[in-house]
């Protein structure tokens, strides 16, 4: 029996027990009423007093009756209300309960899942331990291989300092048989054959002159504003074509000096510049993303190539085929184009940026120096780097193909200029100039025609010449007010241009 039940019993129980004393009280009284209805004559004053002492106990029982009731009903709402809150505390034990289960069940998840993740912990922490040991023994192993490789290190340039001194030995008897077979005919046959190079096969080869060592400047052409970044003289020519920073390309006179034509059409600065074998077209890497080919008899442009999406700032034609042109721009890419069709043909991808680059004399290979210092050989038909090689501890500037293709120059930020056997990659000489300052990442320096010397522009406006043979700076030119950026020897042998930050040129002789 609930709470309820047993209070609604008890109130049931008091009112019975009301009633029954308010009927026995009304039957005991009765008769007093009956007597104090008839008339009172012969009592006297003490059934009076009774009369009145019963009915005021009559009137306490009533209120006392009124009082019970009232206390009925407060004590009926409070158990209504104490039976809604035993059965909100009743849900509550419930809720709770359920609740205690659903901890206690995912209590139990977790104890298990710790229990899996400390096993798993003690796996890793002995997987750690067996790394560190083979990284122990991996670091150690570095470092004694480290040691080996300096040791090699120290006896390869050991080798390369004697083998330095038999070129220098050989080129010293070259020189020496040239000076004694000269204005004979034995002299075209010891130019046929330096390094095992046949002069004679070469294209051009009716051209070729010795090159001398330029003293005067000639010319002295302000030929764009704003600067002057590219020079090139057209092949087997005296003509020398320009690019600058006004958007233009010129074709100059060098033994007047006078402009022959302006080629329009570039939308950025001229980075770069190159020309077809046929002299016929003329290509320029801008700093609008793309390269423009104009023809040059006209003056039109030819084809906009586009597909960079960073500026343009090498570009070079194969020395075999007009057709094949390959450029380098600011977006990790080196991209190879059908000059024939006007569309990319290839792309090649690398995370360092190329500021230089060139061609091999078989058109088979792409000769690239970049932002990293290193010099790469890449295979144009399938885009696979052939090799590579640390060329200068910082980036690269330029590139210069011999003659022969059998040495690429390579200048760096370094202010170092490194002449590189092609073939297998071993440094062939180092030049190094008192003053000589690289300007900027595209300074463009040149090799002589007969692979005699190297030209390279300074920050300090002068031209340093150096002789291969001995790496020896045989001459300063000084002209120029602003760094040189670029200079460039004509295949003829004379003369050699440099351009500068000003936008001038000078044509040495």
């Amino acid at each position: 029996m609930s709470q309820e039940d047993v209070a609604m019993g008890a109130i049931k129980h008091a009112l019975k027990a009301l009633r029954k004393r308010h009927l026995l009280e009304e039957g005991a009284h009765s008769p007093a009423f009956i007597a104090l209805s008839r008339p009172i004559v012969s009592q006297g004053s003490e059934w009076k007093e009774k009369a009145e002492n019963l009915e005021v106990e009559l009137q306490q029982c009533y209120k006392a009756q009124s009082r019970l009731s009232e206390q009925l009903v407060v004590e009926v709402a409070e158990s209504r209300t104490s039976k809604a809150l035993i059965q909100e505390k009743e849900c509550m034990i419930s809720e709770l309960q359920n609740e205690l289960s659903q901890a206690r069940d995912e209590c139990s998840r977790l104890a298990v899942q710790l229990e899996e993740k400390t096993k798993a912990l003690e796996l890793l922490i002995s997987e750690h331990q067996d790394l560190k040991g083979q990284l122990e023994a991996t670091v150690l192993r570095a470092n004694n291989a480290e040691a080996e490789n300096k040791m090699l290190i120290d006896r390869w340039m050991l080798e390369k300092m004697k083998d330095a001194e038999r070129l220098n030995e050989a080129n010293a008897i070259y020189e020496d048989m040239l000076d004694r077979v000269k204005g004979s005919s034995i002299q075209l046959l010891a130019r046929q054959q330096v390094d095992g190079v046949v002069r004679q096969s070469e294209e051009g080869a009716e051209y070729y002159v010795e090159s001398t060592i330029p003293t005067i400047c000639k010319q002295r052409i302000p030929a764009h504003e704003g600067g002057c970044a590219s020079v090139l003289f057209e092949y087997n020519s005296s003509k020398l074509v320009s690019g600058g920073q006004d958007k233009t390309v010129k074709m100059w006179d060098t033994h007047t000096g006078s402009l022959s034509r302006t080629l329009y059409g570039c939308l950025g600065s001229v980075l770069d510049v190159c020309i077809t074998h046929d002299n016929k077209s003329v290509i320029a890497a801008s700093s609008a993303n793309n390269l423009y080919v104009w023809d040059v008899s006209s003056g039109r442009v030819r084809h906009t190539l586009t597909g960079h999406v960073d500026k343009v700032c090498a570009v070079d034609v194969s020395k075999v085929s007009n057709r094949n042109v390959v450029s380098a721009a600011y977006d990790r890419t080196i991209k190879v184009w059908d000059l024939q069709k006007g569309y990319c043909v290839n792309t090649l991808i690398f995370h360092s940026n190329c500021n230089a680059l060139c061609f091999s004399m078989d058109g088979q290979t792409i000769c690239s120096g970049h932002v990293d210092g290193n010099l790469r050989l890449w295979d144009i038909q399938t885009g696979k780097l052939l090799s590579e090689v640390a060329a200068h501890s910082f980036a690269v500037t330029s590139l210069s193909l011999s003659r022969n293709g059998n040495v690429i120059l390579s200048s760096g930020r370094d202010n170092l200029h490194n002449l590189f056997d092609m073939r297998t990659l071993e440094i062939c000489a180092t030049l190094r100039g008192n003053g000589n300052r690289v300007a900027s990442n595209w300074s463009r320096s040149c090799i002589s025609p007969d692979d005699g010397y190297v030209a390279a522009g300074s920050a300090d406006g002068s031209v340093h010449i150096w002789s291969v043979t001995n790496a020896k700076v045989v001459s300063t030119l000084k002209e120029h007010t602003s760094p040189v950026l670029c200079c460039s020897w004509s295949n003829l042998g004379k003369p050699l241009a440099t351009s500068d930050k000003n936008g001038n040129i000078c044509v040495w002789s």
